[in-house]
């Protein structure tokens, strides 16, 4: 008999559409004020509210599947949000099953639009140069493997969606694990950027400090939020990720520590010309007492 938990199982939900029914159906321009609220997960998840109250989850992370190589201490908290989105086929990008949400949006290419946010997804590749990497994964996935993940044609999981979410006068992308050199067309369709999530830490395996540099110099975002880094009390070290230090030391006249998982934006008060840096920390929006207790394999 098949898994009952194989696939998607939203059937298995007591939620429904009904907030999303009364959004449809309000008038516009319902915002109360103007702030987004970014919110930050650990690894690459980012939780997103517009103006309006629309809840968008990026990237809600996992372990690895075949249950031999754990990243995380558990899988990710079960979390209530309207859209959820997934940058690329990664275990440590694609819970989307973890979510109870109205919208999954997995790969987006295109363009989705409801109420005040709109959420585009332009088609690219996983970055693959590993040069300045603590080890060379390339090599190692052709090696024990067999698959060659240089682009183009790398299996599906190795492709990336940039994903950029516009609400409240904001244009904010996610980088996914984007290559940096994208072709000239890719860079064309992000156009102006105003918060750039972006992965960083000292192993270098997704980007090199010196690739993130050359994409935040071509982008000129008015804020920098980099993810995908070590935080001692959700990731374990076998994951090979580390912190981000050496990379906010290059840049530490720009740093602004948050102090806490929320940060909110305000389109009148972000400044191209004066960038800065905002570094969650260790900081997460879920209860890491209860996770770690309950677990959730």
């Amino acid at each position: 008999m098949t898994d009952i938990d194989t696939g998607l199982h939203g059937w298995q939900q007591s939620s429904n559409h009904n907030r999303m029914i009364d959004l449809q159906n309000k008038s516009a321009g319902s915002a109360d004020g103007s702030t987004v609220e970014l919110a930050y997960f650990g690894s690459s998840a980012f939780r997103v509210v517009s103006p309006e109250g629309i809840s968008i989850m990026i990237d809600p992370w996992r372990n690895h599947p075949v249950g031999k190589w754990d990243w995380y201490f558990h899988d990710f908290p079960r979390e209530t949000v309207d859209i959820g989105v997934s940058t690329h086929a990664h275990f440590d990008h694609d819970a989307l099953h973890r979510l109870d949400a109205h919208v999954l949006l997995d790969r987006l290419i295109g363009r989705y639009t409801f109420r005040d946010v709109t959420i585009t997804g332009i088609a690219d590749k996983h970055a693959t140069d590993s040069q300045a990497a603590s080890y060379d994964f390339k090599k190692i996935i052709k090696s024990f493997h067999g698959v060659d993940i240089t682009p183009p044609d790398n299996p599906r999981s190795w492709d990336n969606c940039l994903i950029v979410i516009e609400t409240g006068g904001l244009r904010i992308l996610h980088w996914g694990d984007n290559r940096h050199n994208p072709p000239e067309p890719v860079w064309d369709a992000l156009g102006h950027i105003d918060v750039l999530l972006i992965p960083v830490d000292n192993s270098q395996h997704v980007l090199s400090h010196i690739m993130v540099d050359s994409i935040i110099e071509r982008l000129k975002p008015a804020l920098t939020v980099p993810h995908h880094y070590y935080i001692w009390d959700i990731v374990q070290r076998q994951s090979t990720l580390m912190p981000v230090t050496d990379w906010l030391d290059l840049h530490s006249d720009l740093v602004r520590p948050v102090g806490s998982a929320c940060l909110g934006l305000d389109a009148t008060k972000l400044d191209a010309g004066n960038p800065q840096i905002a570094y969650f920390g260790d900081h997460v929006a879920f209860d890491k007492g209860q996770w770690m207790e309950s677990g959730s394999r």
